[in-house]
């Protein structure tokens, strides 16, 4: 690998670094978004909550007259007592009793199950990436930027299968959400999106052979037909 081409595959796979720490982060963290329920009168306990990919956590906060913002419960700073549980589709109900709002099944399940197909490609991406350095292997860019182009795809589907989930938990008559803002783990997985499909896009530019300068060149260069 030439070294103008190495240093920036360099500082793309720094950059993919810091997008694949941001899809961790995303992945394991459970602030994608925040709900809140209404608040039936002042000085009284009333129920918040954050959840992720995998869990809910549900909070009662008691509102005195001097936190009262708006209509709705909150904010999620508030002291209070939380309980949290994973998801009834991915437990067993005796496990998961303290979740008692349902959420949008498919969705939740399909934007778990899309996060992880995103985390295969960045495996399969840096294992390319890596073995690209080697002497002679420059094609694995090609392949390697593929991967992270994919994984920056499956990570949006994902986002926005959360974020239908979350507008069908807010319109859904069995639940008590009434109003809900997006957290810092969404924007952490919007971060990921950006980088990993931007820099996915740069490998496959840099990975593509080089153009002549002059587009003669080529001509001039090229051996003269024999006649018979």
């Amino acid at each position: 690998m030439l070294e103008d081409k190495k240093t920036k595959v360099k500082i793309t796979f720094f950059i993919i670094l810091v997008g694949i720490s941001s899809m961790f982060v995303a992945i394991v963290t459970d602030h994608w978004a925040v709900l809140s329920a209404r608040l039936e009168r002042l000085n009284s306990t009333c129920d918040t909550a954050h959840l992720g990919l995998w869990r809910l956590c549900k909070k009662s906060i008691f509102i005195a007259e001097e936190d009262h913002q708006g209509p709705a419960c909150g904010p999620l700073s508030l002291p209070g007592a939380e309980n949290c549980s994973y998801f009834r589709h991915f437990t067993s109900k005796e496990e998961a009793e303290v979740f008692e709002v349902k959420t949008q099944k498919e969705y939740n399940i399909s934007a778990a199950a899309i996060a992880i197909f995103s985390l295969a490609f960045i495996l399969l991406g840096t294992l390319c990436l890596l073995g690209a350095f080697g002497k002679g292997r420059d094609y694995l860019l090609r392949p390697s930027g593929m991967f992270y182009a994919f994984a920056g795809l499956c990570i949006v589907i994902s986002v926005e299968a959360m974020r239908q989930s979350v507008k069908r938990m807010i319109t859904s008559k069995e639940t008590v959400w009434m109003e809900y803002y997006y957290s810092w783990s969404f924007a952490c997985a919007c971060s990921a999106f950006i980088l990993l499909f931007l820099s996915g896009i740069t490998l496959l530019i840099v990975s593509m052979p080089h153009m002549p300068r002059n587009p003669w060149e080529t001509c001039m260069d090229a051996e003269p037909e024999t006649t018979d």
